[in-house]
């Protein structure tokens, strides 16, 4: 399994009134660590929607364990869960500034046709990284 890791500045915008990252934030650090490990594999999403295809949420969940606050730099550890050459879930846990675990979180994404959403092989448009997928999900 690999495990990409990215760390992130959290910056005063993200946060609410009480100086802790508000929830929907955590959102898109999943997403900031996805698309890292996807790069880190030598890949990019960009790449595969000039190619018509793209990748929509189909289910996102996040449970909160630990407040981020301003000023810290928390941590989001990134890996493919399950892959079956057309779905991929993406685990995710998040740390704060002490190293703590912050979140813990799952996304889940098919591979479809840009222009009728129809779901499509990742062996049979990009075989490569459908490779790397199988290499690097967890066992």
């Amino acid at each position: 399994m690999i495990l990409s890791k990215k760390d992130i500045e959290v910056r005063y915008a993200e946060t609410d009134q009480m100086g802790i990252v508000y929830h929907a934030n955590y959102v898109i650090w999943m997403e900031i660590g996805r698309t890292a490990l996807i790069e880190e594999l030598g890949f990019r999403y960009a790449d595969m929607e000039k190619n018509g295809i793209l990748s929509p949420v189909l289910e996102i969940n996040a449970q909160y364990k630990k407040p981020v606050k301003y000023g810290e730099v928390a941590s989001v550890h990134t890996w493919i869960e399950e892959y079956d050459g057309v779905r991929v879930t993406y685990g995710y846990e998040i740390y704060n500034g002490d190293g703590d675990l912050s979140v813990i979180g799952y996304s889940k994404h098919a591979c479809v046709k840009k222009e009728n959403f129809r779901p499509v092989s990742m062996r049979k448009y990009f075989p490569t990284w459908h490779e790397a997928y199988l290499k690097a999900k967890k066992a």
